[in-house]
């Protein structure tokens, strides 16, 4: 996300809310909105999320002012959110465009988390688990990318976002 933003100046990465712990190095308001569940769970009672969904234990919500601030301004919008999350939003946002990540291979996605050494083995189950669960609806997105070269998958991302952003609204 970090190379895309470089890469298209009118993008902006929307800051999601969780229920997780902060990992080492996270801040608030920065990584994520770390939340009590109750606090998250009231927002979310109180339409304050555009989407919201329940992922390996942690709740992980997009807070709906800050996205509808920067729309209005004119931004090219980025929402980091699990397929849930991306049904949800394609909903009450029918011209937004759903990009599907995917790792070249199960196995390698389980290296990766593996590799962070920042997960219990439990937690890397329920994420592939999921994982499992999300690549099984990749072809109802606009967009498929494999992560298995980061120049490429960058370059293809930044490519398809100037495009959709050059398209007339609405399209």
């Amino acid at each position: 996300m970090a190379r895309l933003l470089e890469a298209v100046p009118d993008s902006w990465v929307s800051v999601s809310a969780t229920t997780r712990a902060p990992r080492q190095g996270e801040t608030d308001g920065i990584s994520y909105y770390f939340l009590d569940r109750e606090e998250f769970l009231r927002r979310a009672e109180d339409d304050g999320f555009l989407e919201w969904a329940e992922y390996a234990g942690n709740c992980y919500g997009t807070p709906r002012a800050s996205v509808e601030r920067k729309m209005a301004e004119g931004k090219q919008v980025i929402l980091e959110i699990d397929v849930q999350g991306a049904f949800q939003i394609k909903e009450k946002i029918p011209q937004a465009h759903l990009v599907f990540i995917e790792p070249p291979s199960l196995e390698v996605l389980e290296e990766r988390l593996r590799g962070r050494g920042t997960e219990t083995d439990d937690v890397v189950e329920k994420r592939m688990k999921a994982a499992r669960v999300e690549l099984s609806q990749k072809m109802r997105y606009d967009k498929r990318l494999v992560n298995d070269d980061l120049e490429t998958a960058v370059a293809e991302l930044v490519d398809y976002v100037n495009a959709q952003a050059e398209k007339p609204q609405g399209l």
